[in-house]
């Protein structure tokens, strides 16, 4: 005789998912999702945090390409633009640096997903790595042309830290896409 919670936590788990009478996703929320939760990661300059190096990822950029990895048609490839241009008022680096960069980023994913439609964790993750360190370099790069002074060699960190902190930043688009697809009542 099986336990008397066990049959109900089946029954939810077998129906997870399917199409109920008077639910679905809500819209605003499967559209308004990614696009928060990349803008609350561009907002992470603002943290208290007091270093001699930069240390901290970019976690907007980390959380657009998770999602672009993730979801390849969901954000537009001119995403790139209102973005970065979001994340250039909180970053600190000269302006229209991460429009240009984030919009490049976002033609290369979607050059990459089409050329390797199937890919897996291992791709995915070095893909990342790749996009992280070229954005990171070119960041420096374009903040040095503005009258910046910055060594190669203090990005090191930074470039690790946003290489390891890549599967993190997906295990939460992870989450917050089953978040952005959880059938409401419909009205």
């Amino acid at each position: 005789m099986p336990l008397p919670l066990a049959e109900p936590l089946t029954d939810t788990l077998r129906d997870f998912g399917k199409p109920r009478i008077n639910r679905g996703p809500s819209p605003a929320l499967a559209i308004a999702t990614p696009w928060l939760l990349v803008m609350l990661g561009s907002l992470t300059p603002t943290w208290p945090i007091i270093a001699s190096a930069p240390l901290v990822p970019p976690l907007g950029f980390l959380l657009l390409v998770a999602w672009q990895q993730l979801r390849p048609g969901l954000f537009p490839v001119w995403a790139g633009l209102p973005l970065g241009l979001f994340d250039d008022l909180y970053s600190g680096q000269p302006f229209g640096s991460a429009v240009l960069l984030w919009s490049v980023a976002m033609i290369g994913l979607d050059v990459l997903e089409v050329r390797f439609p199937w890919r897996g964790v291992t791709l995915n993750w070095l893909a990342a790595s790749g996009i992280f360190t070229l954005y990171l370099v070119l960041a420096a790069q374009l903040a040095d042309l503005s009258g910046g002074n910055s060594s190669l060699v203090r990005l090191i960190p930074q470039i690790v830290l946003s290489i390891l902190a890549y599967p993190l930043a997906a295990v939460l688009v992870g989450g917050a896409d089953r978040f952005r697809l959880v059938p409401i009542r419909k009205l």
